[in-house]
């Protein structure tokens, strides 16, 4: 029987279901997982990109616990590719890797005025109220006019963070400066533009459902925005998830709710042409109206509708983070890959480097793709054993001795526990489930359970 050394490098949900499914896969090979994220906490982007108001979230916080709470993979925090690890390190130690980064940074609006100050990439904002440790604790919150670009399931979480009441936030997990912050803010109006029409919008139905129905705000569409053609159709009749969309909005439009001092306002057939600026701060987002083109694609009609804001808020996508030594196509922010098998310049694959989730494929697709993902990039892992790496270090301990002998402090699933019973008990003392520690210092201090 051979035994698998893998390291695999982030710990949110790409790489903690490739590694739980290659532990249960294969059955002939003893395999010794080791789990790396440059955060002292797991769960990655579950725990810091999704809003916490979602309580369905906590669902998939609790299967990725129970993966790594089993004890047959070991997990190290605090640990960064690149600095703390090398790939040299991981050729010494392993048979093969697993990258599994994601992607945190904002993709890139080229449009006049996207550098003005008021003008935020959404990823930043999520980091901020999702208490990144990485990200500063304070986020200017003084506009009383907001757009936010895009219509994603990204764009509705920053729209409905930035207009909820923020009392209606204390019974999530977050900290005391991001409810502070949201309680200072003066915003009356946000107004969310998308590019397309009703019928091809990237939200979920439950994203926009809660987007609609927010305690204290009202939701406003417009008449113009309401068109359809047999592409349009085409989808509406073929797609379910379209159709309920399309009928939550048109029911919207048919029923427009009570008059309230905070508005969520959704337009549509609005291309993003230009961020205006006076003295360097935003004071307006200029739109060109589309059309659609028989296809559900639309066209540019040379009609601009100027709007008067204060902040606008980027939420086109996110994009990958190049790696040290690892080949990477700045185009799509991705890992240049062939099925998840890491390639050179030359398109050759690079024997014993793989990657999985969206530093593999784009951020795209929700956790079922995800999985599907992992599926198919540790199919390769296990059919190349011809070409692992032969680690000169195997050994289980070989690895703390390199990071101890660094000065790294690693934190390990035992230590990640004492962060997440002080989260609980800080929130226990308030009445809520949990409060986030978000000060990187404090959580190793807590991790060793000072």
């Amino acid at each position: 029987m051979s035994k698998l050394r893998l390291a695999v490098v982030g710990a949110g949900p790409a790489g903690i279901y490739a590694s739980d499914l290659i532990l249960k896969a294969e059955r002939d090979f003893d395999v010794s997982i080791d789990l790396f994220d440059l955060l002292p906490a797991p769960y990655g982007l579950v725990r810091y990109g999704v809003a916490p108001d979602h309580p369905r979230i906590k669902g998939i916080i609790k299967a990725l616990y129970e993966v790594l709470d089993r004890g047959d993979i070991r997990f190290f925090g605090n640990v960064t590719y690149g600095k703390d690890i090398t790939l040299t390190d991981l050729k010494e130690h392993y048979n093969a890797v697993i990258f599994a980064t994601g992607a945190i940074a904002d993709a890139s609006l080229n449009i006049p005025g996207a550098d003005l100050d008021g003008s935020y990439g959404a990823a930043d904002f999520v980091n901020w109220y999702d208490a990144h440790p990485d990200f500063p604790t304070e986020w200017p919150l003084n506009a009383k006019e907001i757009a936010v670009i895009g219509n994603g399931n990204v764009a509705l979480d920053v729209a409905r963070m930035l207009i909820k009441l923020p009392e209606n936030l204390l019974s999530t997990d977050i900290p005391d400066h991001v409810f502070r912050g949201l309680k200072q803010s003066p915003v009356t109006d946000v107004h969310v533009f998308g590019r397309r029409g009703p019928a091809q919008v990237k939200f979920s139905p439950l994203e926009l459902r809660e987007a609609l129905h927010i305690e204290g705000v009202q939701a406003i569409v417009y008449d113009e925005d309401f068109q359809y053609d047999e592409g349009s159709q085409n989808a509406i009749d073929s797609n379910n998830q379209i159709r309920v969309m399309v009928k939550t909005l048109e029911d919207l439009r048919e029923n427009p709710q009570e008059t309230q001092e905070r508005r969520l306002h959704l337009h549509f057939f609005a291309s993003p042409k230009e961020i205006l600026g006076e003295d360097g701060k935003v004071v307006g987002f200029r739109v060109e109206k589309t059309k659609l083109d028989g296809t559900g694609n639309v066209t540019l009609t040379g009609e601009s509708v100027d709007y008067p804001v204060q902040a606008v808020y980027r939420a086109v996508g996110y994009f990958g983070s190049a790696l040290d030594e690892i080949p990477f196509d700045p185009k799509y922010g991705v890992i240049k890959n062939d099925e998840g098998r890491v390639l050179d310049d030359k398109g050759n694959q690079i024997p014993g480097i793989y990657c999985t989730g969206w530093i593999k494929r784009g951020p795209v697709g929700l956790i079922g793709h995800t999985k599907a993902d992992a599926i198919e990039t540790i199919s390769h892992v296990m059919a190349n054993r011809d070409s692992w790496w032969q680690p000169t270090k195997p050994s289980e301990h070989a690895i703390l001795e390199t990071l101890s002998a660094r000065g790294v402090e690693f934190v390990q699933w035992d230590n990640w526990l004492n962060i997440d019973d002080a989260e609980k008990n800080l929130g226990q003392a308030l009445g809520r489930e949990r409060l986030k520690l978000f000060d990187r210092a404090e959580m190793l201090q807590v991790s060793k359970g000072e």
